[in-house]
């Protein structure tokens, strides 16, 4: 097995596997310290890093510009590496199923080009036994070596946060596994060499996807619950933000609220451990439930607001409602998986215009996605409603009185899903709020 001090002395690299929002950070990183090779298929995607920008805005121009680390599409360049971290996206079909055809292609493009001695380490998420039954397999037929004996495998689950810039790689704890103790040993140490806030190991490496995905997990089912207090207490005419404030004066209250829930984690993760509950016969109840509730709470949004509008005296058809906020969440321009669309489309359904407005999404992207126009906000004018459905930055100056002069008469509807527009101040103002 490739030593550490190989490492250290940048006699061997150590690679990086797919560079979006958990490998570029990653491969930045590691090239601190190591001989760095950043690998990704895309060529327009390395094309943009080498010329000094990450559109995921997880690394700075200042930080890629300063890299010393190899950027590039090419595969044979994976050859030097002794150290193979696999950081590409795990989503799901559109029947809900796990889709490992990116950590299916990495494991074979990485088979082909590995080395004898070589570690191979996974950070995409998945269900406990992707890496050792499924994903050895294939790294087994493309390099013609044997596992345990020519190669070893571990896995080190990421715990990115995009858009967040206090939980970062280097001050989350890291959990580490490997096929055994020298393998371990060698991930916690390269790990350790990035990560300040320090190293957990697991006992295995299911272990460690087991953990993984039932992070996401946990934060999906305290959501749900969330979404569906917001239900019952909107039907009983309570303000559920005030519910929440209220309990959360205890010093145990979990402060999670309500919403819309997107994106390439939580409202993913839960598939891959449900998939596999029910292929070895258990039935998850519990996290089912809780993925059809945040699944259709865009489509009960888009509800909210077509009665507001009838019981405005607004016409349905060829209503116009301004959304404000595409992205999945917050201060990022990944539009992955994002429910925003899930009210589009509801409200397309009544006959509703929806004009969406997003200050960090890629208008082209969204429109090759989704078939979504993105307008500047100048363009949001006599709106029959008015959604705030994401909280950027720049929403979250949003005065009541910003709000009315983009609506076309004073008691148009304004829903607030992220709870961002002060209460009081909206209220004095006259404007017809309501808040999930």
């Amino acid at each position: 097995m490739i030593s550490y001090d190989a490492l250290i002395k940048k006699e061997k690299s150590v690679a990086v596997v797919g560079l979006g929002y958990v490998g570029l950070p990653l491969a930045i990183e590691l090239a601190k310290h190591f001989d760095v090779i950043g690998f990704d298929i895309k060529e327009k995607r390395v094309a943009e890093l080498r010329a000094g920008h990450d559109n995921t805005n997880e690394v700075s121009d200042q930080e890629l510009g300063a890299t010393k680390a190899l950027l590039t599409s090419d595969p044979e360049a994976l050859a030097k590496a002794g150290v193979l971290i696999v950081a590409v996206p795990t989503p799901i079909d559109s029947h809900r199923n796990p889709d490992l055809r990116p950590v299916f292609g990495a494991s074979k493009t990485v088979g082909a080009h590995m080395q004898k001695g070589s570690v191979v380490c996974y950070e995409s998420t998945v269900y406990p036994g992707v890496t050792e039954d499924e994903c050895v397999p294939i790294l087994e037929a493309h390099s013609h070596l044997t596992f345990g004996q020519d190669f070893t495998v571990g896995y080190s689950p990421e715990r990115i946060n995009p858009g967040d810039t206090v939980h970062r790689l280097a001050t989350i704890r890291k959990i580490v596994a490997g096929s055994d103790k020298e393998t371990a040993d060698l991930l916690a140490k390269v790990y350790g060499r990035v990560v300040t806030a320090g190293i957990h190991r697991a006992s295995s490496i299911k272990v460690a996807e087991a953990a993984k995905v039932i992070e996401n997990t946990q934060r999906d089912i305290n959501i749900a619950l969330m979404n569906e207090l917001a239900l019952i207490f909107n039907r009983m005419g309570i303000d559920t933000l005030e519910v929440l404030e209220a309990a959360g004066s205890k010093w145990n209250f979990l402060p999670f609220r309500p919403g819309l829930v997107g994106g390439h984690c939580i409202g993913v993760d839960p598939y891959y451990l449900t998939f596999k509950a029910e292929e070895i016969g258990c039935h998850p109840e519990v996290i089912l439930a809780g993925r059809k509730i945040n699944d259709n709470m865009g489509k009960y949004i888009a509800e909210v607001c077509v009665k507001r509008l009838i019981n405005a005296g607004t016409a349905i058809k060829g209503a116009r409602v301004g959304i404000l906020g595409f992205t999945f969440k917050e201060n990022v321009p990944d539009i992955r998986n994002t429910r925003v669309i899930d009210i589009v489309r509801e409200l397309a359904e009544f006959g509703v215009q929806a004009f969406v407005h997003d200050p960090c999404a890629d208008t082209a992207e969204t429109e090759k996605e989704y078939g979504i126009r993105l307008l500047p906000i100048s363009e949001l004018r006599d709106l029959d409603a008015l959604i705030i459905a994401v909280g950027h930055k720049d929403f979250t100056k949003l005065t009541a009185e910003d709000c009315k002069k983009l609506l076309a008469r004073p008691n148009a509807p304004v829903l607030d899903i992220k709870g961002i527009l002060d209460k009081k101040s909206a209220l004095d103002q006259g404007l017809a709020l309501w808040r999930l």
